[in-house]
């Protein structure tokens, strides 16, 4: 099956929309609002977890694949919609060669960008060694040129690509995921709304990503003569935020970070603002709340979350929760 940039052809309605050797096709009757579904799939070339969700104008799509083949063909598919794919690769990497256009795409960890990529005919190479885990907002080609319409310097640029037919990204280099990107990721795929209510709010939050997809992309092109880090540096980098997660228990101090990644203190700490837009220990402290949360919603006591979470008291957590959320924790509802 393909799943435009995964290579997996589900072959199954999901209402407006049907998956068709990696593409879309929209269906005359359109009476649902929104469909969702859950499925887990056993190929001999991958195991795949797709959570989906479908709307008039979306289709979302968060998935968890174990490539068991290196290497995979994209056929193109013929009477398909054109569609722009707001992507983020959570985990994972991976490349895709396009015959069409020519043009070679790479996908890595905790790297966002847009692409517009109307027929794919190729090849795509994939990590077998680790699960390649992805979210992606697919907007329909009339509802993303609406809303880019007036809009930022590049999405406006994207968009008149769009609107002459023309492959293109947003940008040739991809940028971080930002931690509000991430929260909106988890808002939409944790909504507990229902019918319509759940439709404007989904809709919505599509569209707060492609804001905020077009405001990080924006500063980019503002301040491209600032220096990036080097690529051992941002290896180093996302080695310390996999480690701090993994320790998330009894995070090490800065300096035994920076000892432990192999990159010094003032590098660490400007590299990691620089491609996660939080300091090292509000993103260990985001990224703690989320997780809590979420067992929050999955109905596990407060006092438990907190322990977990390595939180000194109950009333520590609340407030640190209160002050993200809004709310406190005993408001979050299943």
């Amino acid at each position: 099956m393909i799943i435009v940039n995964m290579g997996i052809n589900v072959g199954k309605d999901y209402g407006a929309w049907k998956n068709v050797g990696g593409s879309f096709e929209q269906f005359p009757d359109q009476k649902q609002f929104i469909k969702e579904s859950k499925d887990q799939y056993h190929f001999s070339f991958s195991d795949a977890e797709l959570f989906q969700i479908t709307t008039p104008n979306l289709y979302i799509v968060y998935g968890d694949i174990l490539f068991k083949r290196h290497q995979l063909y994209f056929s193109p598919a013929n009477d398909v919609p054109d569609m722009v794919k707001l992507r983020f690769t959570l985990s994972g990497n991976g490349t895709i060669y396009n015959k069409v256009n020519q043009q070679r795409y790479h996908f890595s960890s905790n790297q966002q960008n847009i692409i517009y990529m109307p027929e794919l005919d190729g090849t795509g190479e994939y990590d077998t060694q680790q699960n390649y885990r992805f979210f992606e907002v697919h907007f329909s080609k009339e509802k993303f040129l609406q809303l880019a319409e007036n809009s930022n310097k590049a999405l406006q640029i994207l968009a008149d690509h769009l609107d002459s037919g023309r492959y293109a990204q947003i940008a040739e280099q991809d940028l971080p995921i930002t931690w509000a990107m991430q929260n909106c990721m988890q808002d939409i795929l944790n909504c507990t709304y229902t019918g319509r209510l759940k439709l404007l709010y989904i809709e919505s939050k599509c569209t707060e990503l492609l804001v905020l997809q077009a405001e990080s992309f924006e500063k980019a092109m503002t301040n491209q003569n600032i220096s990036l880090p080097s690529a051992y540096d941002k290896d180093c980098i996302f080695f310390a935020r996999d480690y701090l997660i993994e320790h998330i228990h009894q995070p090490p101090s800065i300096a035994e970070l920076a000892k432990i990644c192999g990159i010094n203190e003032f590098k660490l700490k400007q590299g990691f603002k620089g491609m996660f837009d939080k300091s090292i220990f509000g993103y260990l402290s985001d990224h703690k709340l989320n997780h809590a949360k979420m067992l929050l919603l999955q109905g596990i006591p407060i006092k438990s979350v907190a322990f977990q979470m390595g939180y000194s008291s109950v009333q520590h957590f609340s407030n640190a929760f209160k002050n993200k959320f809004s709310v406190p924790p005993g408001k979050v509802k299943n």
